[in-house]
């Protein structure tokens, strides 16, 4: 009798371990999270796929002065503070909808911009990198497109939704942060820093954003950074400080766009953004990166 009690114990005791384990191991999140971060996700994956998406990106041409043709659409002429257009005869370019001879063309960082020139299944437009004047090109029928399946995830887990604490700089920073492209950097503006505390210790990242501080954009890497997730870091948005709070919702951590074309220019991460801590949530490393 006693020995068929303490069987029944110990299997109670058994059980009950597993499912602490459980509890403590396993990603927790509540069906309505999930719903949500399922929405997330798939507006994500929409953005990916659009017609001038990342998933289409299949050139980028950098100009230096004077003339560069490009197949399909004409004569580019790259001179200090403009870029102008000749376009080849036949090529069918068209300008927000219209045919489209030649003439400057508007880049992306100025109002209005950037224009963006059509010829077949090609989009292309200007842009401005490091005071650079570059062509970018998309392909509809790109075949990154074509055969892309989505991205794994971490498991939602809403232990990764942390609220940090914003400690706003005495006055804005211009941060220079390094991009994929070698002697190319891009300059930003950080406001302060996000100090959150995970499993006991604390951590900080740095962000930047506008200069009205509408929003915080964090360019990060972690213990997982080139083995589980892509190797160049990962990017995370966060609404702008509210009562010295900021929300962090590592759930949405997600892959910058050169883990999908080698056409981007996308910046990595500084040093102070370098977290020694697996984070274990958002996206993994996307294709074959």
């Amino acid at each position: 009798m006693k020995k068929g009690l303490y069987s029944v114990l110990a299997a109670g005791f058994v059980l009950a371990v597993w499912f602490l384990y459980r509890q403590v191991t396993e990603p927790v999140a509540s069906d309505g999270y999930r719903a949500g971060l399922e929405t997330w996700q798939e507006n994500r994956i929409r953005s990916l796929k659009r017609d001038q998406g990342w998933l289409t990106l299949t050139d980028l041409i950098w100009l230096k002065e004077g003339s560069r043709p490009v197949a399909g659409f004409g004569t580019f002429s790259a001179e200090p503070g403009n870029v102008t257009f000749q376009a080849d005869r036949d090529a069918g370019v068209t300008l927000n909808g219209i045919p489209f001879s030649g003439g400057v063309l508007k880049p992306d960082t100025v109002k209005g911009g950037p224009d963006r020139l059509v010829s077949g299944s090609r989009t292309l437009a200007v842009i401005i990198r490091g005071g650079k004047p570059g062509l970018r090109i998309w392909d509809t029928e790109a075949p990154a497109r074509k055969t892309f399946t989505g991205i794994d995830r971490f498991p939602a887990d809403e232990s990764w939704v942390i609220e940090g604490r914003w400690q706003p700089y005495p006055k804005p920073q211009t941060v220079k942060i390094p991009t994929v492209i070698p002697g190319l950097t891009e300059e930003a503006k950080a406001f302060g820093q996000v100090v959150f505390t995970r499993d006991g210790t604390e951590f900080s990242l740095e962000p930047t954003s506008d200069d009205s501080l509408t929003y915080l954009s964090f360019v990060f890497a972690d213990e997982t950074t080139g083995k589980e997730t892509y190797g160049g870091g990962r990017f995370l948005e966060a609404d702008r400080p509210s009562n010295g709070k900021v929300l962090l919702d590592f759930n949405k951590a997600y892959n910058p766009p050169c883990a999908f074309t080698p056409f981007a220019t996308c910046p990595v991460p500084l040093a102070k953004n370098r977290l020694p801590v697996a984070v274990t949530a958002g996206e993994k490393k996307a294709g074959h990166h």
